[in-house]
């Protein structure tokens, strides 16, 4: 039976250091752009439809006035 112990194998390179960064939180960051892209879509929708439903009223309150 053979004894596996952990080696430990030096520093890393700089490149490994920034892959191992973006790997980490890459995701995360990425997760956090969807949200605010998706957030600012949503508010941006709700404010076309309050101005839809504004000119809506408009209208039928100008036919009511008629």
């Amino acid at each position: 039976m053979t004894l596996l112990l952990p080696l430990h194998l030096g520093a890393l390179h700089p490149a490994e250091t920034v892959l191992t960064l973006v790997l980490a939180f890459g995701p995360f960051l990425v997760l956090g752009v969807v949200i605010a892209v998706r957030r600012r879509h949503d508010r941006l929708e709700d404010e076309r439809e309050a101005r839809e439903q504004a000119r809506e009223q408009a209208r039928e309150q100008a036919q009511r006035e008629r």
